[in-house]
C-alpha cells in the first residue's frame, strides 16, 4: 500500500485538505484590553460610540472633570496674577487692591529678592538677650546672653516643616527695631515703640521656655553680626569678627507680662487643636 502524498503546509497557499489551518486561530489581542497576568483584563473607557479617553466618559462625569478643569485654571491665573501685582512697581492696582495682594501673598507666597539683586546678603545676624531677674530671695542677678537665633536655627535644621514663627518672627522683629531707629537706638518714627514692645513680648516668652532663675525685670537686647567669610578661590580679605550693637536695658511692664500671658494662652491652644 503506497504512502499518502505530503500535504500542503505553507500559510501561502490555501486551506489544507485537513479542512484546518495550521496557524493558531485565536484573534488577535484588542489593543484598549490592558491586561496584567494574573489580573483581571481592562478596558479603556468607550462611549456608545466608540469613543475612549475623556470624550468616552458620560455627560456627568464629563461636566464634573470640566469643572475641576477650570477650576484650576482659574486658581493659577490668579496666584500669577497676585504675584506679578506683588512684584511690579507701584501701579494703580497695586495701590487700590494692594492690602488683598498683600492677604494673598503674605506669608507662604513671600518674595524675597535679597538672595539676588542689588545687594544679596553677605553677613549673619545674631539677636542675643539677657535680663535682670529677681529671685525668690529678693536678690537681683543678671543672666548670660542667650542667641534667640541660634535657638531658632537648631529648631529649622532638619525640620523638614519648619513653622513661620521659628524661620520669621525674631529676624522680622529685628528687622522692624532696626528699620524703625537710628544708630542711637532712638525711634525714628510711630513704630519704633512698636518695635520694641514686639521685641520685649518675645523676649519673655522665650525666657518661658526657660527657667532664668527668678521674675524677669529686665531685659537689653544686641546684636551679633560677622560677614559672610569670602570664598577659598577669592583673594577678597574678610574681616569675621563678630561686631555688636548693644540697645538699653528695657524694664518689662505690666502691659508685656499680660501680652505674653495672652500670647502663651493663645500658642497653648494652637498646639492642642493641632494635637
Amino acid at each position: 500500500m503506497a504512502p499518502p502524498p505530503p500535504q500542503d503546509t505553507s500559510i501561502s497557499g490555501s486551506v489544507p485538505a485537513t479542512g484546518r489551518p495550521p496557524w493558531p486561530s485565536s484573534p488577535l489581542p484588542d489593543p484598549a484590553v490592558i491586561h496584567i497576568p494574573g489580573q483581571r483584563a481592562e478596558t479603556a473607557p468607550v462611549s456608545e460610540t466608540g469613543e475612549r479617553g475623556i470624550a468616552g466618559l458620560s455627560r456627568p462625569y464629563q461636566a464634573v472633570l470640566g469643572a475641576a478643569l477650570a477650576l484650576v485654571a482659574l486658581l493659577a491665573s490668579t496666584h500669577v496674577a497676585m504675584v506679578f501685582l506683588h512684584v511690579a512697581p507701584s501701579n494703580t492696582v497695586t495701590k487700590q487692591y494692594g492690602k488683598a495682594v498683600d492677604a494673598w501673598i503674605y506669608p507662604e507666597f513671600e518674595q524675597n529678592w535679597k538672595l539676588f539683586a542689588p545687594n544679596p546678603l553677605q553677613q549673619n545676624v545674631a539677636v542675643q538677650v539677657k535680663a535682670e531677674v529677681r529671685t525668690a530671695e529678693g536678690e537681683r542677678k543678671v543672666t548670660d546672653w542667650i542667641d534667640l537665633t541660634a535657638q531658632d536655627r537648631d529648631a529649622i535644621r532638619g525640620n523638614l516643616l519648619p513653622s513661620h514663627v521659628q524661620q520669621n518672627e525674631l529676624r522680622r522683629a529685628w528687622d522692624l527695631y532696626v528699620n524703625s531707629h537710628d544708630d542711637q537706638n532712638r525711634a525714628t518714627g510711630l513704630r519704633g515703640q512698636l518695635s520694641e514692645s514686639y521685641l520685649r513680648r518675645i523676649a519673655m516668652l522665650r525666657f518661658d521656655a526657660r527657667d532664668p532663675g527668678g521674675s524677669v525685670e529686665r531685659i537689653r537686647f544686641r546684636s551679633s553680626t560677622v560677614l559672610v567669610d569670602a570664598p577659598e578661590w577669592s583673594e577678597e580679605q574678610t574681616d569675621t569678627r563678630p561686631v555688636y550693637r548693644e540697645l538699653p536695658w528695657w524694664t518689662i511692664t505690666a502691659e508685656d507680662r499680660l501680652s505674653r500671658a495672652k500670647a502663651r494662652d493663645g500658642r497653648t491652644e494652637r498646639t492642642e487643636a493641632g494635637g
